[in-house]
């Protein structure tokens, strides 16, 4: 019987069966790919201890590799003052960009955040150092 004769219903309700059919090969398949990941883990963790090493050691050296350009060694050397605000300590700012939070509280208290004076000065005044 071809796709052509089905009536409305035939289709929608072989639609549903499809639907069901995929969330249910989808599930099958993620249940799958997680035992392959156990399994290789178990293959791997054997073959370590089989070599006479300890797992975590090795493990230690297949983690990702984090590579730092010189100006991220340069820059992470330097500490900047943070701020946080008394109201609401949800609120940081270290440097660069005014958050919205902050150009809004220097307005209601009569700061210019345009003026490094005002912004120095507000700091000072209605901001709290966070101590790390």
């Amino acid at each position: 019987m071809g796709i052509e004769s089905l009536s409305v219903d035939q289709i929608q309700q072989q639609l549903q069966e499809l639907a069901q059919n995929r969330a249910d090969l989808e599930h099958a398949l993620a249940a799958r790919q997680q035992e392959a990941k156990y399994d290789l883990a178990h293959e791997i963790r054997d073959l370590i201890q089989d070599r006479g090493y300890d797992v975590a050691e090795i493990l230690s050296l297949i983690g990702p590799r984090r590579r730092r350009s010189v100006a991220a060694k340069k820059s992470s050397s330097r500490q900047y003052t943070k701020y946080v605000d008394p109201d609401d300590p949800k609120n940081v700012y270290v440097r660069g960009v005014l958050p919205g939070w902050m150009k809004q509280k220097m307005q209601d208290q009569g700061y210019d955040p345009g003026s490094k004076k005002d912004r120095e000065a507000f700091k000072a005044e209605s901001l709290q150092v966070l101590e790390d």
